[in-house]
């Protein structure tokens, strides 16, 4: 699921709709908005999502990707 669409700017779900595909386990895996290692743009929602993931799980990094496990125990 591309949160935002392609480049992040289309409106799509809200953070605590976010939130709650996590909690009810719909959602396994979120993968850092990067391309080539360039940030692409975002809507402020998406930018609210990437903040909640990374301060709430531990980031792996996959062939130079950063990718969140979310179905881990959330970091403190």
């Amino acid at each position: 699921m591309a949160i935002g669409g392609f480049n992040g700017s289309d409106p799509y779900l809200s953070l605590e709709q976010f939130k709650q595909y996590v909690k009810d386990k719909q959602i396994h895996y979120y993968i850092a908005g990067e391309m080539g290692g360039h940030q692409m743009g975002g809507s402020d929602t998406a930018t609210q999502i990437s903040q909640w993931v990374a301060k709430h799980y531990t980031s792996t990094t996959v062939d130079g990707v950063t990718v969140y496990d979310l179905t881990q125990q959330q970091a403190s």
